[in-house]
């Protein structure tokens, strides 16, 4: 019998769409890099009120915060050119190479990103240095979520495809349970001062070994069958092949680039910005909203699975704008519940995530399969990272700047409105022939 390590040496594939366990060794293998990708990322957000007085030197604390959330979205602003430079090199060389490739790369800035120097020593130097490692995890972000929603498209078995679709991002649900799982830790062992006096360098160096366990996973997984059917067919090899397909898929790209707005501000919203809205709100200590976040998020992931289960079923798209209308509906009366204190932290935080879940669930999937395998991932990931960069990477430094203004209630006026957005953008999205409503053959 031979392994899995061996046979991707040896250049095996998974049929597509056949599963099995090949299929579970691909699923396995995005599952464990989008929780180090997710982990990395978002620990960024949730240490950035500790580690700004250290690297970004202001007599202001607020001041210093919001330009370490700037670096949060400078990452974002390289995404949509590392979706177009990694996804060509996936959709050329290899969904697995891509994967590998993205996750050396998040691998080493994170332990870059554990021992750069304080302004204290080297002055803007610091800024500038962090600033610079955010610009390389963003090239390699840029194109981890597509390349990873193409690979599971191409090999989840088909009646089980947004399932599949479930479990996958539920590697990014995980990776912030971890990250706020690690500040819970370094909160209570080091307390606020000795995570701010350098504790905070623990949570990238615990990133980096959890991204070369997932390197080691990755290596072990095969390539996807359809891929290689493609490449051996010489489908869009050429330039003008690839522009024509580009230009064939401007909907459903358009489409994609508007469901994403509201996807990613709900779930920046929800994972990465909520404690610190809560906190600014007066509702909850640090320690208290980073702890309220550990069981909503679990239940999440439970909450998304039970969503793929029903869109392989009842079909991805009218589930995905089910999920969208109650979250546009849903998010203004939950954060006036949390302000009055009529609804506890926990019970905002649990309820809001399971009305994000139908979103963060199905769209990777759902997204890939609306494009041909030859330009999958830069197709998806361009627009989408587009949005991203745009409207999530900068959800954050929006919502500290509305606070400081004195206009934090419009924070979740946004967030709904995002929604509502994507809901109304869903009715562009045009299915490929020969293909059901939830998007597989």
């Amino acid at each position: 019998m031979t392994s899995a390590v061996a046979g991707s040496a040896a250049g095996g594939t998974t049929g597509p769409g056949r599963g099995g366990a090949a299929g579970r060794r691909a699923l396995l293998a995005a599952t464990a890099g989008g929780i180090v990708e997710s982990f990395d990322w978002t620990l960024y957000a949730v240490l950035a009120p500790y580690f700004a007085v250290q690297l970004f030197p202001h007599d202001d604390p607020v001041t210093a915060v919001l330009g370490a959330y700037l670096g949060f979205a400078v990452g974002f602003i390289v995404r949509p050119f590392g979706s177009y430079v990694m996804g060509r090199i996936s959709d050329a060389r290899g969904r697995r190479f891509g994967l590998m490739l993205g996750m050396a790369l998040t691998s080493v800035t994170s332990v870059l990103v554990a021992v750069v120097p304080t302004a204290g020593v080297i002055g803007v130097g610091a800024p500038v240095l962090l600033v610079l490692l955010r610009l390389v995890q963003g090239v390699s972000m840029g194109g981890a979520n597509s390349s990873a929603a193409a690979y599971v498209a191409e090999t989840a078995p088909r009646r089980m495809r947004f399932v599949y679709s479930a479990i996958s991002y539920s590697g990014v649900v995980v990776g912030n349970i971890l990250s706020f799982g690690v500040l819970t830790v370094l909160l209570a062992t080091l307390g606020t001062g000795g995570v701010t006096a350098g504790g905070w360098r623990i949570g990238f160096l615990v990133a980096a070994v959890l991204g070369l366990t997932a390197l080691w996973i990755r290596r072990g997984a095969e390539e996807s069958g359809e891929f290689t059917e493609q490449r051996a067919s010489g489908a869009a090899r050429t330039g003008a092949g690839r522009r024509a397909l580009y230009r064939a898929q401007v909907r459903n790209s358009v489409a994609v680039f508007l469901t994403t707005f509201g996807v990613t501000v709900g779930y920046y919203f929800g994972t990465t910005y909520l404690p610190q809205y809560a906190h600014q709100l007066g509702v909850v200590s640090d320690t208290e909203s980073a702890v309220s976040m550990l069981l909503p998020l679990l239940v999440l992931i439970g909450a998304m699975v039970g969503v793929g289960w029903v869109g392989d079923r009842l079909g991805a798209l009218r589930t995905l704008r089910a999920g969208l209308g109650a979250l546009a509906v849903g998010t203004v009366p939950l954060m006036l519940a949390l302000a009055h204190r009529a609804l506890p932290m926990w019970l905002v935080t649990l309820v809001y995530l399971v009305l994000i879940a139908a979103p963060l669930g199905l769209v990777n999937v759902l997204f890939a399969g609306l494009f041909p395998v030859a330009v999958r991932v830069v197709a998806m990931g361009v627009p989408s990272m587009v949005a991203t960069g745009l409207f999530g990477g900068t959800f954050p430094l929006l919502a500290q700047a509305l606070g400081r203004a004195g206009q934090l209630s419009l924070v979740p006026v946004w967030a709904a409105g995002a929604a509502a957005v994507s809901f109304g953008a869903t009715f562009l999205i045009r299915l490929p022939k020969g293909r059901r409503e939830g998007g597989g053959r």
